[in-house]
C-alpha cells in the first residue's frame, strides 16, 4: 500500500471524463473501470444516505480516451459533449432551480402570513 496512488473522487474523474457526474459510476462500468462504494445505507422510512464513489487511477486514465473518443458504449444523455446530454443537464438543473424557488417562496410566504396572524390577534380586542 506504500506506493499505490488514492484512488479519484467523482469530481476528479468528472474533470478527466466528458461524463454527467451522476453517471459516472455507470460508464465506468461500462468501461472496465474498478470503482469504490461507500455509504448508500438504507435509513428505513428516511431514505438513504449519499453514496460517494472512488476510482481506481489507472483504470480512469487508461478509459479517458477511449471514452473521449465514444469507443465505449454510454448513452448520449449521459455526455457532457453531446447536444441529449448538455439538454437533459440544463433542464434537470433548471427544474432543480425552479423547485427550489418556489420551496422558499413558499416558506417566506408561510412565514409572513403566520406573523400577520399573530399580530392580528394581538391587536384584535
Amino acid at each position: 500500500m506504500d506506493g499505490e496512488e488514492p484512488w479519484l473522487s467523482s469530481d476528479e474523474v468528472a474533470k478527466l471524463w466528458p461524463i454527467r457526474k451522476d453517471w459516472l459510476s455507470g460508464a465506468a462500468h461500462r468501461a472496465d473501470v474498478r470503482v469504490r462504494r461507500s455509504g448508500g445505507a438504507s435509513r428505513g422510512t428516511w431514505g438513504a444516505e449519499p453514496t460517494f464513489y472512488h476510482f481506481h487511477p489507472e483504470d480512469v486514465r487508461r478509459a479517458a480516451p477511449a471514452i473521449a473518443e465514444g469507443h465505449v458504449d454510454i448513452p448520449s444523455v449521459w455526455r457532457t459533449d453531446t447536444p441529449d446530454g448538455r439538454r437533459r443537464e440544463f433542464w434537470g438543473t433548471l427544474s432543480a432551480r425552479v423547485a427550489g424557488t418556489l420551496v422558499l417562496a413558499l416558506l417566506v410566504f408561510a412565514i409572513i402570513l403566520l406573523l400577520g396572524t399573530v399580530v392580528f390577534l394581538l391587536t384584535v380586542e
